[in-house]
């Protein structure tokens, strides 16, 4: 902290307006700075769990490195004192430019090139650096303008910075995300932070630059509002080119609800493949013999009364209803946008046997741990097809407290089958699952049945299993295929020392 109080013996400013009116500018642009600063961050964060996958991993990687390059950006922004006002112009084009360009390279290195970790510690760390310098040189600014004890101008600059911080934090899931999307709502972002930190250098602090300094940085700031103006009209042309390089050249449909991305595909064979957050959930080549697995065994006792937690797209519900004695299927959706498509979309509803016709299917808008946590009717059978445990908001779903809810809401002589992931590839994963429902009171059967065909391109299937989990109060028994697409069989070979998943305690590895 030595150089703050060094700050005061630098000459004063030469302004154009009074000292107070200088000092609310120059807070007004902490806050805009700060706000701007945290939409990055926010913005790597989503990307990266959405392309990369469990949050918790991603989060903490953005973050403990973004921390720590603010930490040297601090020491590097000391030898940057004397030209304060320069500096600060410059490292506000810098951060504009790489922090507004951050999504689409992230895209775009997931995209072409398979991968977007190392390009998201590159954004952070340099997004961080950048960060950490405008406080410093900022506390330079502030003393020029208006003479103050440090601790004085300390308090009035973190406050301006934490209630921008609040605002970025709000404007970006509230506003940029749903409204711009995530390439748009960054490039925004970086016009914004770019306007903000020349219009403060060049009109607050215009008579300390000398004039070349003042050109220079004027032709700094057109170039990067350029570049991000070019890139924002780009946006469109870019996504759909990336999205047709992850997806294939046979995108469909592209949804964005306030849950997620949501893209229909059709191959050139005519199947119909669901992503969600660009992880593949349906597969139209597959779909028959998974949902047949998932739901027959679970359907050989009682099954008048059927419960399905997730499955909006309709498939579990039309293998349900074609079982005698089926008299009502609830299904539980959180998102209403895979629902609306499952209704309306030739493809889909086709595939689906255009099951939201049946009247015997009632839908319910609502996450399903919070639903079942009021007192509900019991159910012969209920179906969990929800995503893979390792994606980290799905943890919930699969921890002991959410199976002791579904066994409350179980009938007597009821089952519960539950997708737990592939045995082959992720055995860790599936025998957590299946100790995480014994420990929740239920006796199981663990099974599997033969897995996706192969797949080419990042986000699809590759050749393995399935393994599910059939539990019910009394020891549950394996009915066979019955034939008609694929087979399942028990897995045997239960490994000691699994511990069982809680809220507190998620044991799924990403």
């Amino acid at each position: 902290m030595v150089h703050l109080s060094t700050c005061r013996d630098s000459p004063r400013a030469r302004l154009s307006v009074r000292p107070g009116t200088g000092r609310v500018f120059v807070l007004a642009t902490v806050f805009v700075c700060a706000a701007c600063g945290l939409v990055y961050e926010l913005e790597l964060v989503a990307l990266a769990s959405y392309l990369i996958g469990d949050s918790v991993t991603q989060a903490s990687v953005v973050l403990s490195v973004m921390v720590f390059a603010m930490g040297i950006g601090s020491l590097l922004a000391k030898r940057l004192r004397l030209r304060a006002a320069v500096g600060f112009g410059l490292i506000e084009a810098a951060l504009a430019l790489v922090g507004g360009c951050s999504a689409l390279v992230l895209y775009a290195a997931f995209a072409w090139g398979g991968g977007s970790r190392y390009a998201l510690v590159g954004f952070s760390l340099m997004i961080g650096v950048l960060i950490g310098a405008e406080i410093p040189l900022l506390m330079t600014l502030i003393q020029r303008v208006s003479r103050q004890d440090p601790g004085g101008a300390v308090a009035d600059l973190f406050a301006a910075d934490y209630v921008g911080a609040l605002a970025g934090g709000l404007a970006f899931p509230f506003f940029l995300l749903p409204l711009l999307g995530q390439l748009t709502g960054a490039l925004l972002t970086g016009t914004v932070n770019a306007v903000a930190g020349g219009a403060l250098v060049l009109w607050l602090f215009r008579e300390d630059l000398t004039r070349r300094g003042r050109w220079w940085l004027i032709a700094v700031n057109v170039l990067v509002l350029a570049v991000l103006a070019t890139a924002t009209a780009l946006a469109g042309d870019f996504e759909l080119a990336a999205r047709r390089a992850v997806y294939g050249p046979h995108v469909r449909v592209t949804v964005r609800t306030g849950v997620q991305e949501i893209v229909l595909t059709r191959s050139p064979r005519g199947t119909v493949d669901l992503f969600l957050n660009g992880r593949l959930r349906v597969d139209g080549r597959d779909e028959r013999r998974y949902h047949k697995a998932l739901v027959a065994p679970a359907m050989s006792g009682p099954h008048r009364r059927v419960l399905i937690l997730g499955g909006g797209d309709g498939l579990a519900a039309a293998e349900a209803m074609k079982h005698r004695g089926v008299a009502s299927v609830t299904v539980v959706e959180l998102d209403p946008g895979v629902e609306r498509l499952a209704r309306t979309d030739p493809g889909l509803s086709a595939l689906n046997g255009h099951a939201y016709r049946d009247p015997r299917l009632h839908v319910i808008t609502a996450d399903a741990f919070t639903w079942l946590r009021s007192p509900r009717q019991r159910y012969d059978v209920i179906i969990s097809d929800l995503p893979d445990p390792g994606i980290t908001p799905s943890t919930k779903f699969y921890s002991e407290e959410f199976y002791g809810l579904a066994a409350r809401v179980l009938a007597p002589g009821g089952r519960l089958a539950v997708h737990a992931g592939p045995v082959e590839t992720r055995p860790d994963s599936f025998w957590t699952v299946e100790e995480t429902i014994r420990t929740a009171g239920l006796r199981t059967l663990p099974y599997r049945a033969a897995g996706p065909a192969a797949r080419p391109g990042p986000t699809r299937a590759t050749p393995g299993d399935w393994g599910f989990v059939l539990a019910s109060r009394a020891r549950p028994l394996l009915s066979p295929d019955g034939g008609g697409g694929g087979s399942w069989a028990e897995v045997r070979g239960r490994p000691a020392g699994i511990a069982p998943s809680t809220l507190v305690h998620p044991r799924y590895p990403g």
